[in-house]
């Protein structure tokens, strides 16, 4: 499932390619996994909407859509003068195979495409999920609350509050960092990876951390996380950017599916559990 990286590198290569433009054109798939919100309710709200940006919200990709003051201007300058408040959201959630691409109507239209926004532009949004686990909102803001994430942002939380996420939690930490409803984004790949770096055993009960250790780790899940972005993603499935590209990020694993091999600190073959129903992975001698 795309983690946090891959959902932001989508939002913000969707967001540089399509902010300003108009949706004229909308059809959907006659698949009804994916349809959070009815198709029809849907296409209606989305067309002639203008897409005034991308964000990534969580593990959830919103687009804000509303009017433009000045159309002219925007048509001659995309992004220019557009509405400060939006007045509707379309939300992606990729769900395990879900992709959102920006393309053109001549290119080859992939099996299991479910939505293509044609744009003002002349290039077409495409929302691609072979699993059908992926899931797309249409929201009013005019009577709808505006999306909001389950839990914290982990680039942006502080030390204060990350460490009062976890106090008195029994859980095992890796379960903790999992759960979307304290921090919003973390999957299993930056989980393992950021424990690694910071040197914590996954089982360790999350209350049990002294806050010099939570700290370690929110700053190693900080770094891990941006360092991923950077690299656009890890693409150890089918996960491709908003162009198609893969991200390279997998090439800087420690542990995660690196069962059996040397650590790269010590030489320790990494160790693989099964907690909370995830396989994770981690060093017995670095990580304690």
């Amino acid at each position: 499932m795309p983690e946090l990286p891959e959902v932001e590198t989508i939002a913000r290569g969707v967001h540089e390619r399509v902010r300003g433009d108009r949706i004229q054109q909308v059809w959907f798939g006659s698949h009804s996994e994916p349809f959070r919100t009815p198709p029809m309710e849907q296409a209606r709200g989305l067309e002639g909407q203008f897409l005034l940006g991308v964000q990534r919200i969580g593990k959830h990709i919103v687009c804000d859509l509303g009017p433009v003051r000045n159309t002219v201007a925007a048509k001659e300058v995309p992004g220019a003068d557009l509405a400060v408040t939006p007045t509707a959201q379309w939300i992606v959630h990729l769900g395990m195979t879900g992709r959102l691409l920006v393309t053109t109507p001549d290119a080859p239209v992939a099996a299991h495409t479910h939505a293509r926004l044609t744009l003002a532009s002349g290039r077409e949004l495409r929302f691609v999920d072979p699993r059908r686990f992926g899931r797309l909102e249409y929201r009013n803001l005019q009577s709808q609350p505006a999306f909001k994430g389950p839990g914290a942002d982990p680039l942006t939380i502080g030390q204060e509050e990350f460490a009062a996420l976890f106090r008195r939690r029994k859980l095992a930490i890796k379960a903790a960092l999992l759960n979307q409803t304290l921090l919003a984004g973390v999957g299993n790949i930056y989980a393992d990876e950021s424990l690694f770096h910071a040197g914590i055993r996954p089982r360790r009960a999350a209350g049990g951390l002294s806050r010099a250790e939570l700290e370690r780790l929110r700053l190693a899940l900080c770094k891990i996380l941006r360092h991923a972005i950077q690299l656009g993603g890890s693409s150890v499935s089918d996960y491709v950017d908003a162009t198609g590209v893969r991200g390279f990020f997998q090439l800087e694993h420690r542990v995660y599916m690196r069962t059996g091999e040397p650590c790269l600190e010590c030489g320790t073959a990494i160790k693989r559990i099964l907690l909370a129903g995830r396989g994770t992975h981690f060093c017995p001698t670095c990580q304690h």
